[in-house]
């Protein structure tokens, strides 16, 4: 489970963030102010950092990314605030920010900021070899750009839906359970009294084959699901 650290002085966003990053399945620590914030991150393991911009204690998000990085903590920094100036965001990610989400956010955009930031890094630590695109039949997905296509047209895919597709496609022609899709993506152990998994494949299912296609996503009666492409 990706341990994050989420440094914020407000009670009522931090405890929206807590919530958000729980649910979505990552382990979170939080602190209130930029000097705890530099604290932690240079003497503890963290796969990323949601990081406010504005902090009270003399040390600012600037402040405290200018000094980690400084210290070579190179863990990915999620940069939150109030500030949404184009200049304010180059200040950001010239300090060493890896992101930049302006307040008010979405906790579905939170936290797919923080799955990207965790895929890249998870690609630059097991080195540029590695395959950068899936491709089932005609259906290719880019894992860099973050992007689906089925020929030539482009498949829109909300966060959990691209994080499902990405499972069956690197487990392409086997057949995934319900059990395995709903630990693989939600991070959770399945219970059998939620349609869930359902309703997700379903809606992927309508984005994945459109009308007029050859169909990829299969169900197997009893077992799960199965992508392959058409014989």
């Amino acid at each position: 489970m990706s341990r994050v650290l989420i440094v914020e002085d407000d009670a009522v966003t931090s405890a929206e963030i807590s919530a958000a990053l729980r649910e979505h399945g990552f382990a979170v620590e939080h602190v209130c102010d930029g000097r705890q914030g530099l604290l932690r991150a240079a003497a503890e393991e963290f796969e990323a950092i949601v990081l406010d911009r504005l902090l009270p204690g003399g040390l600012d998000g600037l402040g405290v990314l200018t000094a980690m990085r400084a210290a070579g903590v190179e863990t990915p920094v999620l940069i939150l605030s109030a500030l949404s100036g184009v200049d304010e965001r180059v200040r950001g990610l010239r300090a060493g920010g890896d992101d930049y989400l302006s307040k008010p956010f979405e906790a579905i955009e939170l936290t797919a900021r923080l799955d990207a930031l965790l895929r890249r890094r998870a690609r630059a630590t097991t080195g540029s070899g590695q395959e950068t695109r899936l491709r089932i039949g005609d259906l290719e997905m880019d894992l860099l750009k973050h992007s689906v296509t089925r020929g030539a047209r482009s498949v829109d895919l909300l966060p959990r839906e691209y994080a499902l597709l990405e499972h069956l496609m690197q487990h392409a022609g086997e057949v995934v359970t319900r059990t395995m899709l709903f630990e693989a993506v939600w991070n959770y152990r399945y219970d059998e009294r939620t349609n869930v998994i359902d309703v997700h494949i379903s809606r992927l299912r309508r984005k994945v084959d459109a009308p007029g296609e050859a169909p990829l996503l299969h169900t197997v009666r009893g077992a799960g699901y199965v992508l392959r492409a058409p014989e």
